[in-house]
C-alpha cells in the first residue's frame, strides 16, 4: 500500500437523509456503528473505517452546510459511495442485508477476478457499492497483479 500523502487526515462524507432514525437502523443492519460524540437528533456519524466516516444528516441539518439546493438522489446522482469489505463472501452478506432492510439492487454482481462488487440504492436513493479487492492487487495495482497471476491459472 502506498503511504498516505497526509497521514492523520480524516474523511467525513455528508449525505442528506429523509428520516435519520430509519437510516441509522438501516445501516446498523449492515454492520455499521455510530460515534455517539457526533450523533444527535439531527445527525449521525457512521463509522466506515479508521479515518473515514459518513455523516447522515437530516435535511434541515444538511441545508446548514450547503449553500446549493439539495438534489433528490432518486432522480440525480451527485456521488456514488463505495466501501471495501474483507472477503468476497462479505460483499454478498452486506448486500443481502441491505436488500433485506429495504434497499434496491442497483446492478448485478461484478467480478473482475482480482475484485468483485455489488451495488444498491439505500432507503433515500443514494447509490452504494460494496467491494472486495484481492490484497495483492490492492498492493501492486490490478495490471501488475494480472500479469503476475496469468501463469498461475488465476483469472486475468
Amino acid at each position: 500500500m502506498t503511504t498516505p500523502a497526509h497521514p492523520g487526515r480524516m474523511l467525513f462524507v455528508n449525505i442528506p437523509v429523509a428520516d435519520l432514525e430509519r437510516s441509522k437502523a438501516f445501516f446498523a443492519k449492515l454492520g455499521f456503528s455510530f460515534n455517539p460524540s457526533f450523533t444527535d437528533e439531527t445527525a449521525a456519524c457512521m463509522l466506515v473505517g479508521e479515518q473515514a466516516s459518513v455523516m447522515l444528516l437530516s435535511h434541515p441539518k444538511f441545508a446548514e452546510f450547503s449553500k446549493l439546493p439539495m438534489a433528490d438522489p432518486a432522480t440525480h446522482a451527485l456521488a456514488l459511495y463505495c466501501f471495501g469489505v474483507s472477503s468476497r463472501e462479505e460483499v454478498n452478506t452486506v448486500t443481502e442485508a441491505a436488500l433485506a432492510a429495504g434497499a434496491v439492487e442497483a446492478d448485478g454482481p461484478q467480478d473482475y477476478g482480482f475484485m468483485c462488487s455489488r451495488s444498491f440504492f439505500d432507503l433515500d436513493g443514494h447509490g452504494w457499492q460494496v467491494m472486495w479487492m484481492d490484497p495483492a492487487a490492492a498492493q501492486s495495482g490490478p495490471e501488475e497483479f494480472a500479469t503476475s497471476t496469468q501463469g498461475a491459472g488465476a483469472p486475468a
